[in-house]
């Protein structure tokens, strides 16, 4: 699923030819991609552009952008042909005189990043069509339910009363157990794993090496003190619409019940959810997060990568945890928590004054003995 619909431009360039558009080089004109952005251009419309790249680094057929005016010296120093500005860059951090030379433009947005967005989406190779069907190599059982336009690549294992929906693509690798289904337009990269009666929603991409449905990290001390009894397991878990899990992502089933993430939520490579989490609507999940048992995140909420979460702790909705957070009480909605344990961002700050100012009064100190 694209943010931006397809629409007919002139001033584009497909090169190559052949059935499918995979792989193939494009070039747009500045005055196109201003029209495709709806942005102000500034200078000629006429500059070819075929890739985007970052300031310091970009050629003379190359797009950058620029979102605030610290990054005005490497555009003007550099040679990229055109730049996504943002409009609050003044023109004068751009041109020495004010206006660019003319092998030069600039394309003027209101927010930078998400013109850069739609810039990037339009520069994507765009993939070769997947045919629908199943690779002979793949291990299907018969009970299992198979959308006739669903894709299953190479050495995939669909087990007994599985479905797997319209569209939906097995790249390859792809294990999914007994009673588990996949939506419809779903992408599950090699590698994925999803276990038995885990459900996973429509529109979602699973990277390579995702495991969903893994036994809860759950141990009770034998009554005679002779080892660990394993706590069963006996839950599920269910992925909304529209969800992005990393590579290497472990995703446990519950206990009783379900682990559940809520659509559009966004999780990052290498990040950990414990048995029963529940995990709110357009949550962002940053890389090595890690979620014991039983967490709640609201809705809105984001985890900086690292930041660790105890159990059996809610986060409110919209509340942002800074990377490296070990979070040990619950967090209100909306607020901004920091540190380890964590706490709230303004107390931090001031108690991180008070550890520098004490740093300092100690050095004096040991100088003056």
């Amino acid at each position: 699923m694209t943010l931006f619909p397809a629409i007919s431009i002139t001033g584009v360039a497909r090169h190559g030819s052949g059935p499918t558009p995979y792989n193939q080089p494009v070039t747009i004109t500045t005055g196109a991609l201003a029209s495709l952005l709806g942005a102000e251009l500034i200078g000629s419309p006429d500059i070819p552009l075929a890739r985007i790249d970052a300031a310091d680094k970009a050629g003379r057929d190359t797009l950058t952008f620029i979102r605030t005016s610290g990054f005005a010296a490497a555009w003007r120093n550099g040679q990229a042909a055109a730049a996504i500005v943002a409009n609050k860059v003044p023109t004068t951090a751009l041109f020495d005189n004010g206006a660019p030379p003319p092998d030069r433009a600039v394309l003027r947005v209101a927010d930078a990043d998400l013109a850069l967005i739609q810039a990037l989406e339009f520069f994507t190779d765009k993939p070769a069509p997947v045919r629908p069907g199943v690779h002979p190599s793949a291990a299907i059982d018969p009970d299992a339910r198979i959308d006739p336009d669903a894709s299953v690549g190479p050495h995939c294992t669909i087990m007994a009363g599985a479905v797997v929906g319209a569209g939906a693509q097995l790249i390859a690798n792809v294990v999914i157990g007994r009673g588990a289904s996949i939506g419809d337009g779903t992408v599950l990269h090699p590698g994925v794993v999803v276990l038995d009666r885990c459900i996973i929603g429509r529109g979602c991409i699973l990277h390579a090496g995702v495991v969903i449905g893994a036994d809860g990290f759950g141990y009770h001390p034998r009554p005679d003190g002779r080892g660990l009894l394993k706590v069963p397991h006996i839950g599920n878990v269910t992925i909304g619409d529209d969800v992005e899990i990393g590579a290497n992502t472990c995703i446990d089933r519950a206990k009783f019940g379900s682990t559940s993430v809520g659509n559009g939520t966004k999780i990052d490579n290498l990040v950990q959810i414990g048995h029963n989490c529940r995990i709110g609507r357009c949550c962002i999940l940053c890389g090595e997060v890690g979620l014991a048992g039983s967490v709640i995140i609201g809705d809105g909420a984001m985890l900086g990568g690292r930041t660790g979460v105890a159990d059996n702790i809610e986060i409110g909705a919209g509340a942002k945890i800074a990377a490296y957070s070990g979070v040990i009480n619950d967090v209100p909605a909306g607020v901004s928590f920091v540190g380890s344990p964590a706490g709230p961002a303004d107390e931090w700050r001031r108690i991180y004054a008070h550890l520098r100012r004490l740093g300092r009064n100690r050095g004096h100190e040991g100088r003056g003995g």
